[in-house]
């Protein structure tokens, strides 16, 4: 405990007075009721360096040619012990451990946003990561804790590129749309008719599956269940993002999204598959925008189709049972999860050009300008392994969030959110016989489905500030009923500019 309470000062010794530098910055122009003002959903970007040059003349943050966003987020865990009838049984090796312990993440970004051409922008995000896992990211299936855990981090801080992007705009007319300054968006005005092409190094949730109630999980909630469904394998690599092509056709209140990205060479690896036309994640949304009782909400229908190296967990019993040779602790130089359990079938042997499906379901809706509610749901074959996201195959959140206005902290967010996660019958099949996948793997399953209960408060320090604490309930962690349920308790440190 000494332990992670030292690391949390640390943290604050360097994010406050930043912090600090940042707030005398903005409010440098005499504070109006503007600078106060409750935003909606979705949060108002305007806070930083952007908003006080806008303010000073030096820029024009509604018609920009260029922007610079950053944030820097502190996020630690504890999960005490619970209880569990067994752990890694039988040589399998993808247990929650059930042990007490602690995790942390600690990300930089930098956003950049420059103008090339009239209706051409280019994006570049670089970050660094440091951070320690819980049990080495294994034994969850839908409710992984801290968003911002990556399958490739570690203790010492790794810098990568995130994103790096060409964003092309065609319009056809129709009223005229304001666009606010962002992280990964210049503020101007746009046709309410448009066409809008994504090229280059991105996450798919740049551009589908957004919820504005929800918004950025560094403000909001914390688990990785509330991020986006649980159950969507979108193609990426092990960090989450991918390389391809994503179009957006707007029309009025409706929107029409179309992706193709490359998914990883192999399942949660790091190395992207450059074959697009042989391997591939395609998806298709639909929304609708509309305002109700004055209020702004959304509907979204999603459809996600992969054609990706992977194993389908009948095929992995099917060799099992046909030859018992071909078990987990034989896979030799096959690429698997490091299992040794002798007496289970693997993936390793089952690998091969197979076919993913999925459908979602999001709602957004304002009740009022300080409160909204939200709603996700997604249901996909379960046939096949998770290739690049959580081990889910099916799953549902909706929660609310309240802006505290109404007890005079306008810029502070309480949450509240329910989640559940369930996998196929052929995925438990394959797990209580001891096989493991990409996160998952006790050595036996007694299935029922994993469910999460997520409270947080989130208190705005300065401006660019915020100061959150966390508590999440899993329970039948990894959807096994001799294990659980968890407790976790969370903290987190939120500074932008």
């Amino acid at each position: 405990m000494k332990f992670r309470v030292r690391r949390l000062v640390r943290a604050l010794r360097i994010v406050i007075p930043v912090a600090i530098a940042l707030d005398v910055l903005v409010s440098s122009v005499a504070a109006t009721a503007a600078d106060v003002a409750q935003p909606t959903f979705p949060d108002d970007a305007g806070f930083g360096i952007m908003k006080s040059l806008s303010e000073r003349g030096l820029h024009d943050i509604h018609d920009e040619s260029w922007n610079l966003y950053g944030q820097y987020t502190y996020i630690q865990f504890w999960k005490p012990a619970f209880h569990a009838s067994y752990t890694n049984a039988n040589g399998s090796n993808s247990s929650l451990t059930p042990d007490p312990e602690d995790s942390f993440t600690q990300t930089v970004s930098i956003f950049s946003g420059f103008r090339t051409w009239k209706s051409g922008e280019v994006y570049f995000v670089p970050e660094v990561i440091v951070e320690k896992t819980l049990s080495q990211l294994k034994g969850i299936g839908g409710a992984t804790e801290n968003f911002e855990l990556q399958k490739t981090g570690g203790p010492a801080p790794q810098f990568y590129r995130s994103r790096l992007f060409l964003r092309q705009t065609m319009e056809f007319g129709g009223e005229r749309v304001d666009l606010p300054s962002g992280e990964m968006q210049l503020g101007k005005q746009v046709d309410s008719r448009r066409l809008v092409v994504t090229a280059g190094n991105f996450s798919k949730l740049d551009v589908f599956d957004k919820n504005n109630v929800v918004g950025d999980l560094r403000r909001n909630f914390f688990d990785e269940a509330f991020m986006t469904n649980s159950a969507y394998d979108f193609p990426a690599d092990a960090r989450g993002y991918s390389m391809g092509l994503a179009l957006e056709f707007y029309w009025d209140n409706w929107v029409v999204r179309l992706a193709r990205l490359m998914p990883p060479k192999n399942p949660n690896e790091q190395s992207l598959d450059s074959r697009l036309f042989s391997f591939y994640g395609d998806t298709l949304e639909l929304e609708h925008d509309h305002i109700w009782n004055g209020q702004p909400g959304a509907v979204r229908l999603l459809v996600f189709r992969n054609s990706e190296f992977m194993g389908r967990f009948s095929d992995a019993i099917s060799a099992y049972n046909a030859d018992p040779t071909k078990n987990a602790a034989n896979c030799g130089s096959l690429y698997n999860y490091g299992s040794q359990n002798a007496n289970a079938p693997d993936l390793c042997w089952a690998r091969r050009p197979n076919v993913k499906m999925g459908y979602g379901l999001n709602l957004e809706q304002n009740i009022t300008s300080d409160v909204g509610v939200f709603f996700r749901a997604m249901y996909t074959d379960g046939q096949t392994e998770v290739d690049a996201y959580d081990s889910a195959d099916q799953s549902a959140t909706l929660g609310a969030l309240i802006k505290g206005a109404s007890w005079r902290r306008p810029l502070d967010t309480f949450g509240l959110g329910l989640g559940v996660s369930t996998i196929s019958d052929i995925h438990a099949q394959y797990l209580s016989m001891g096989g493991v996948d990409g996160f998952l793997g006790d050595g036996g399953l007694s299935k029922a489905s994993e469910e999460l209960l997520e409270a947080f408060y989130s208190v705005n320090i300065l401006k660019a500030l915020w100061v959150s604490a966390d508590y999440q309930r899993i329970w039948n962690p990894g959807y096994n009923s001799d294990r659980g349920p968890v407790n976790l308790y969370g903290g987190r440190i939120h500074a932008e500019f």
